[in-house]
């Protein structure tokens, strides 16, 4: 036996075996979970035993979607989130500049502003950023990565002017004179990041281990990524190699499950030739699903609504796509062998996926193919129900109402908010829940995310008594939804998301009993140790 851990408060996720209070763990796999003594039965010559001294053990966290090589990229950009104005933002970057010293010409990028946090209530313009640097290109990526701020020298290198038609699917935004103002949102931030130099796979390779290992600090084992747009190149033979090498060389300390994204014909149709379907790989790294971006984000209002803005009715969002293309996109890759998860924030997006789905299954019926949708943020009830009926994933993601708590009335309605956000209601009614946090865009740390779903406040414990409390999850419910919930949305509810006889054995030691602890406290939890395949991968010690 390689390792036993004995003396545990074991939450294990088996429905048939809820908790333990010890483990034995062979050759990357548990081989049987019980009592101190029947687990230590199994003890030879070579195992390792750990103490626990009444510890509690989860399952490694499973993240339904994130963005794991665009985290690593953003940690080598000047970081901007949090700022409280402009004039903030321009002093971090100034001061970056200082230390960092970019040759002329080279570009200068940013990630994580959000104009709701700023004391001017606006967005960045060319002119604010002009102020920073003329001589360097300037890109800053909004919190959401939906919309982009730029500078004249970006713009100029873009070769946008007043005469530029708008792109399908996206916009640039003017001012009164019908000048680039610098804010990109949806496909017209592409205009700007084709601009930008891409990386080779040594640098790709450096950024994925960045993000990986503070994943892993935070007991997360298992990732659903999107990274093939990650950066510019949108190169996802790079992507690809790159994870190959990594898997080659052993040091990855996350599994991974690529959510492909691949949003025109052309690119899908060389992806689905070269022969990836859905499940190829191994433990370590699979192809995942067709990932496409059906809308914007709420916090830009490029979210497609069915109706118009609360604050804006001029928009009701952005539709990256006809329902005649999103639906031959999906046709083809359903056809093709990839499960179908999209991306959309809106109430008019989320109809857009399910008929495409319902068309997908026309042209090519499957006994279970998964499709899902993640975000789900703006819903009503039919498409409440529709999830259930479809039987569609739902990929939630509460943390975002760290943020959205003091957004979302604003933006829908007091109305249209109250049946927005509604995981309780989609567990509740049978829906397969999956949990994840959209990383960069929220933070990766699962206590984060689960006290947001248990509580409905704010990480600083606004509103007193949650906001639409009737929607708070039982914790048991977010840790399924990390767990068992993530590994079913990738077909491998078999394979880990409990502690389970036969299953891989990725596990995390936590400070406290996340069970029995105030639902206040859960975000101060902290990961003592995490393991993936029954390796120790992190240690707070």
């Amino acid at each position: 036996m390689d390792l036993i851990l004995i003396n545990g408060n074991v939450v294990t996720m088996d429905t048939n075996n809820k908790k333990a209070e010890a483990f034995a763990v062979k050759a990357g796999k548990f081989v049987k979970v019980g009592t101190n003594k029947d687990v230590l039965e199994l003890k030879d010559d070579n195992t390792e035993v750990i103490d626990l001294k009444g510890k509690t053990v989860v399952p490694g966290f499973n993240e339904a979607h994130m963005h794991l090589l665009n985290s690593g990229y953003n940690m080598h950009k000047i970081d901007l989130n949090g700022a409280k104005s402009i004039k903030e933002v321009i002093e971090r970057s100034k001061k970056y500049i200082s230390m960092k010293k970019p040759q002329p010409g080279e570009w200068i990028l940013g990630f994580g502003w959000n104009q709701m946090l700023f004391e001017e209530k606006r967005n960045l313009t060319r002119n604010d950023l002009d102020q920073i640097s003329t001589d360097n290109p300037i890109c800053f990526i909004r919190v959401c990565v939906h919309s982009a701020a730029t500078n004249s020298k970006a713009i100029e290198i873009a070769g946008i002017t007043k005469d530029t038609p708008q792109p399908v699917g996206g916009k640039f935004y003017r001012d009164e004179n019908g000048e680039p103002t610098g804010i990109f949102s949806e496909t017209a931030r592409y205009m700007i990041y084709d601009m930008i130099p891409d990386a080779g796979v040594n640098e790709i390779k450096e950024m994925i281990m960045d993000a990986a290992k503070v994943a892993s600090g935070y007991g997360v084992t298992s990732v659903q990524t999107d990274d093939f747009e990650a950066m510019p190149g949108k190169d996802w033979r790079k992507v690809l190699k790159a994870y190959s090498e990594l898997v080659e060389e052993g040091i990855l300390p996350v599994r991974i499950y690529e959510q492909c994204l691949l949003p025109d014909m052309g690119r899908l149709k060389e992806f689905l030739d070269e022969g990836y379907k859905t499940g190829q790989g191994d433990e370590y790294f699979k192809i995942g699903p067709l990932k496409l971006l059906t809308d914007g984000s709420l916090g830009a209002r490029t979210a497609y609504l069915s109706e118009p803005y609360a604050d804006d009715p001029s928009t009701s969002g952005i539709y990256v796509f006809s329902q005649d293309e999103l639906d031959e996109l999906a046709c083809a890759a359903h056809e093709g062998g990839l499960q179908l998860v999209f991306h959309a924030i809106g109430d008019g997006a989320m109809r857009q996926c399910f008929k495409a789905f319902e068309k997908a299954q026309n042209h090519k019926f499957k006994e279970d193919p998964r499709f899902g949708i993640i975000h789900l943020q703006i819903t009503d009830e039919f498409l409440l129900e529709e999830f259930k009926r479809q039987n569609v994933v739902a990929y939630a993601e509460p943390i975002c109402l760290n943020n959205d708590i003091h957004m979302a009335e604003d933006r829908v309605g007091k109305e249209r908010a109250k049946v927005s956000y509604n995981y309780r209601t989609l567990f509740d009614s049978g829906v397969h829940v999956s949990i994840s946090s959209d990383w960069p865009v929220d933070s990766v740390n699962p206590m984060k995310n689960i006290y947001v779903g248990v509580t409905r406040k704010d990480y600083d414990g606004y509103p007193e008594g949650g906001w639409n409390p009737e929607q708070r999850l039982t914790i048991e419910q977010a840790l399924y939804g990390f767990t068992m919930g993530s590994a079913y949305a990738s077909f491998e509810e078999e394979l880990k998301g409990s502690v389970e006889d036969g299953k891989l054995a990725d596990f995390v030691v936590l400070s406290e009993d996340i069970l029995e602890i105030e639902p206040d406290k859960i975000q101060d939890i902290e990961v003592e140790m995490t393991f993936m395949g029954g390796k120790l991968v992190y240690s707070k010690a």
